[in-house]
């Protein structure tokens, strides 16, 4: 079983006697289905089904000539509502599957962004039209979550707010200038590392990491696409799974700048969330590139 599917109201599939009833009902009554040509007359094909907002089942397999389905692999959906950010990704193939993820550098994150895409066939479409390179287009991230709890805010007055804008606009300008090989700007960087690392352990000893941490964005596991997350809720929604009744948190998160969606199934989330509050969890991270834009 996928390990993220009780992220969008299936905990309790534990069979694949289950699971194929699943897929069944996916292949007889999708929400919506993309196909584009490969060789050897196969036709690769994707066939989702939304059993909540914004969330479902997608497949990924191949039609042969003959005209029989063959399921290469299947994994839970969950598509984002807002433009998370916009920069040059580069999308590679993983090795086990017919499956991609897509890279990209976000100077407000600090490390390289690694998604799952989840709209493949029209990467594959692209593909064929303009040849294989990296692409600038408008990228939607959401993350599923099978574990999280809620943290109280940071309460901050205007001026806080407005001094923490400015050195982050002041740190990504630095960040800029020394992948441009500014030795100036590395130089300063490397400084305020130094005094930001000095202030945190001095604080540590009397004050809870998560007053000093606002939010944080860091690679977890051994997957790449993973990641350990502390994020301001911004909004709110509880969904409910048509099939199996169960409730799944949609929480507006933005963290480092960022701002995505994440799902969690109720059952998994410790703590009430509210617009304010933040969410510490794992997610795994998902991303819809426009490459119409």
């Amino acid at each position: 079983m996928h390990s993220y599917l009780r992220a969008i109201g299936f905990s309790k599939v534990d069979s694949r006697m289950e699971l194929n009833k699943i897929v069944g009902m996916v292949m007889d009554h999708p929400t919506i289905s993309n196909i584009t040509k490969k060789e050897k007359k196969a036709v690769l094909t994707e066939i989702s089904r939304d059993f909540s907002e914004r969330m479902g089942i997608t497949l990924r397999g191949e039609y042969d000539e003959k005209g029989f389905f063959h399921l290469e692999h299947y994994f839970p959906h969950f598509k984002g509502q807002v433009i998370s950010t916009k920069e040059e990704v580069i999308i590679n193939k993983r090795v086990d599957t017919d499956a991609y993820t897509g890279m990209c550098d976000d100077i407000r994150l600090g490390v390289s962004l690694i998604f799952y895409l989840q709209n493949v066939i029209d990467y594959i479409n692209l593909k064929k039209e303009k040849g294989n390179h990296s692409i600038i287009a408008p990228i939607t991230l959401s993350g599923l979550s099978t574990s999280g709890k809620i943290l109280f805010g940071i309460n901050k007055d205007e001026k806080q707010k407005e001094s923490k804008t400015l050195e982050a606009k002041k740190r990504n300008k630095l960040i800029t200038e020394a992948r441009n090989g500014d030795q100036e700007a590395m130089d300063s960087l490397t400084i305020d590392d130094i005094d930001l690392l000095a202030t945190v352990s001095r604080r540590a000893k009397q004050e809870d990491i998560y007053s000093i941490v606002d939010t944080s964005f860091i690679p977890y596991g051994s997957e790449s696409d993973n990641y350990s997350i502390v994020g301001t809720i911004v909004d709110v929604k509880l969904v409910q799974n048509e099939l199996t009744k169960e409730y799944i948190y949609d929480l507006l998160i933005e963290s480092n700048d960022l701002t995505y969606d994440v799902c969690i199934n109720k059952i998994d989330l410790l703590g009430e969330p509210q617009v304010g509050r933040r969410f510490k969890g794992n997610v795994w991270m998902q991303g819809f590139i426009n490459f119409s834009e």
